[in-house]
C-alpha cells in the first residue's frame, strides 16, 4: 500500500466527515483581553508544521510555580508545545488505519514540547510562523491550560514518554481524548482563546492559520511568514 494511496484515502475518509463536525464545532465566544495604558505585551507564536499546530512561548515568561515540567528544558528559551493522538503523534501506528482510528474514534492522546533558543521564525525555519501579543495574565492564563492538559496521574511532575520529533522535545501524557471534533488544531485555539485571542474553534490547520492572518490584516501590514497581533483593547 503507498504512502501516496494511503494519504488520498484518509483524505476522502476525513473530507466525508468534515460537514458534520463542522456544524458541531462551534465555540463560546472568546474573553479578550483588555491591556491597561502602559502594561507592556508579551509575545507568543504560533507554528504551523505539516498537518497541525503548535504554540511556542518564552520559558522565562511562565510564572513561578505553574508547569513543572517546564523545567525539564533548563537551557531553553523557549519551549513549543503541541498535542494530539498519541499513537500517531509519537510515529507507532501512522497507516491509513491509524490516522482513520485518530479522527473518527476517541484515542489517548500526548503532549509534544520542544525547548529551543533563538528566534522562533529563525529555529522553525520554512514553517509560518505567526507572532501574537498578549498580556501577561493572557499569557498566564494560556500557561495554566498547558499546565493542566497533562496527565500526571496523582505525581507531582509527568515523566516523559519518551524523546519528541526535533531537536530537544519529548512527549508527555495528557489527559484530554483526541478525534475529529478535538484535533490538534482545536486544542491550539482554545489555549489561544483563554489568552484572550479571539479565535475560534478549527479543525484543520488553514482553517486555524486563516483566522491568524486575518487578525493581523486588521492592525496593518505584515510579512506573510512572521505576522503579529494584539488583542482588541
Amino acid at each position: 500500500m503507498g504512502a501516496s494511496w494511503v494519504t488520498a484515502l484518509m483524505k476522502a475518509a476525513l473530507l466525508a466527515a468534515l460537514p458534520m463536525a463542522i456544524g458541531a464545532c462551534s465555540s463560546p465566544a472568546p474573553t479578550v483581553a483588555h491591556r491597561q495604558n502602559g502594561e507592556p505585551a508579551l509575545s507568543i507564536y504560533v507554528v504551523a508544521h505539516d498537518d497541525h499546530t503548535g504554540i511556542a512561548l518564552r520559558r522565562a515568561d511562565i510564572p513561578a510555580g505553574l508547569w513543572p515540567e517546564s523545567r525539564d528544558f533548563p537551557q531553553a528559551e523557549f519551549l513549543e508545545v503541541g498535542w494530539g493522538a498519541r499513537d500517531y503523534y509519537m510515529g507507532r501506528d501512522q497507516g491509513f488505519l491509524g490516522a482513520l482510528k485518530a479522527a473518527l474514534g476517541q484515542t489517548q492522546s500526548v503532549l509534544h514540547v520542544a525547548g529551543f533558543r533563538g528566534s522562533p521564525a529563525g529555529y522553525f525555519r520554512g514553517s509560518e510562523v505567526i507572532e501574537l501579543s498578549v498580556t501577561a495574565d493572557g499569557l498566564e492564563r494560556m500557561a495554566r491550560a498547558m499546565n493542566d492538559a497533562y496527565d500526571r496521574a496523582g505525581a507531582a511532575v509527568a515523566a516523559p514518554l519518551g524523546p519528541g520529533l526535533y531537536g530537544d522535545s519529548r512527549f508527555y501524557p495528557a489527559w484530554q481524548q483526541f478525534n475529529l471534533l478535538n484535533t490538534c488544531n482545536v486544542w491550539t485555539a482554545r489555549v489561544l482563546r483563554s489568552g484572550g485571542l479571539p479565535v475560534e474553534d478549527a479543525i484543520t490547520k488553514e482553517g486555524l492559520m486563516s483566522q491568524l492572518r486575518g487578525l493581523a490584516e486588521r492592525v496593518g501590514p505584515a510579512a506573510a511568514q512572521h505576522l503579529s497581533v494584539t488583542p482588541n483593547e
